[in-house]
């Protein structure tokens, strides 16, 4: 099977863990701050801003937490994102409130956050649709104008950037995602973007128990440093030096990662631009920089689930993300995104990442065209 994802993974990776192992340290430690360090110098802010996490989806948890948003707020997000941006709205017991997205892009925009816009909102969690940015000057313009913070949930776009800017650095919150499908994998774990350092150790301190004070091991020579004391009740939600040892073979690697997914990108809009039955994903706005981490194709959308069904018997996986949430019943909203219904009905994502070949990005192609030939 040709994967929709997959990690790239090798040697560097797993002689740095048996690193980790020798030094008997596997909890967060000197790695994890350096990967730390090193992930601020990737986004081109300050060190004191960026706190590493054990998930995206926590770190989400974390943004809502830390910003005290509770029972009957609301926040607005586009109806087109991961499952874990509504759950950590709805379990603060705060309102989702689904925005419409456009339907090439798959982005929210200005536009469809204005339009919900109530009283109550205290935020709107932005997803960059398979690392390519939305008009980010506007939602901010949007989200600043009537004194709401704009999260932003950049678990797909670990090196998009904005007029220079690293995505998640636009807004006052950013979240990012390493897990086993990303491009940059540390098996789990993610990192988070405050734009105070008030904001940042807040954070720091409900991802670690709420502790104010560390016990633990020192060289201090004070005494009784088994005590503690707390500020809140925190969770524990920390990476660990086994995870950042990966994280730091992968960032160093990330531009050949980002390098290769470009080639495969516009190797796909070479292959595919000639099938009239099927629209490829809109352009990189000069802006802007993609992480390339979907390449998605759309169609009639009964053509759409042929096709995916066509592939998958040749070998070759494909998927649509994201389910829209406003058809998740649990959520209970009852009401019409036209757009991003649209997009819903008609989008494919087809296999890109950095470890497929010329062969295999041929082969799709092939087996696309053949499927065209045969049944359109």
């Amino acid at each position: 099977m040709i994967n929709v994802f997959q990690p790239a993974l090798g040697a560097d990776e797993l002689a740095a863990i048996g690193r980790v192992f020798q030094s008997n340290w596997l909890g967060k430690g000197k790695l994890t701050a350096q990967f730390e360090t090193d992930f601020a110098t990737h986004l081109g802010v300050e060190r004191n801003l960026v706190r590493s996490v054990n998930c995206c989806t926590e770190g989400l948890f974390q943004a809502i937490e830390v910003l005290g948003i509770g029972s009957g707020d609301e926040i607005i997000l586009p109806t087109i994102s991961f499952v874990g941006a509504a759950n950590a709205i709805a379990a603060r017991g705060a309102v989702p409130v689904f925005c419409d997205v456009d339907r090439r892009s798959l982005n929210a925009t200005p536009e469809t956050i204005a339009a919900k816009l109530t009283p109550r909102t205290k935020a709107a969690l932005i997803l960059h649709y398979g690392g390519l940015p939305g008009d980010l000057d506007g939602m901010h313009a949007v989200a600043s104008g009537v004194g709401i913070t704009l999260i932003e949930d950049a678990a797909c776009s670990v090196a998009t950037r904005y007029k220079g800017r690293g995505a998640g650095t636009i807004g006052e919150i950013g979240v990012w995602s390493f897990d086993a499908m990303k491009i940059l994998v540390t098996g789990d774990g993610a990192m988070t973007y405050w734009n105070t350092p008030e904001l940042a150790q807040r954070a720091e301190e409900l991802m670690y128990l709420g502790m104010t004070t560390k016990s633990g091991f020192t060289t201090s020579v004070d005494t009784r440093w088994w005590e503690f004391d707390i500020s809140c009740y925190g969770r524990r939600s920390i990476m660990n030096d086994i995870s950042s040892a990966m994280g730091l073979e992968q960032l160093r690697k990330l531009p050949d990662f980002i390098r290769r997914r470009r080639e495969i990108h516009e190797r796909y809009d070479a292959l595919l631009a000639d099938l009239p039955w099927m629209e490829l994903p809109p352009p990189v706005p000069a802006e802007a920089e993609s992480s390339y981490y979907f390449y998605w194709l759309q169609m009639a959308p009964d053509i759409r689930d042929r096709l995916a069904g066509w592939l998958r018997e040749r070998g070759i996986y494909t998927t649509f993300r994201y389910y829209p949430l406003h058809w998740v019943a649990h959520y209970g909203a009852k009401i019409s995104l036209p757009a991003a219904e649209e997009a819903a009905r008609s989008t494919l994502c087809i296999p890109i990442h950095q470890s497929l070949t010329d062969n295999e990005v041929a082969e799709i192609s092939d087996r696309i065209h053949e499927f065209g030939r045969l049944h359109v």
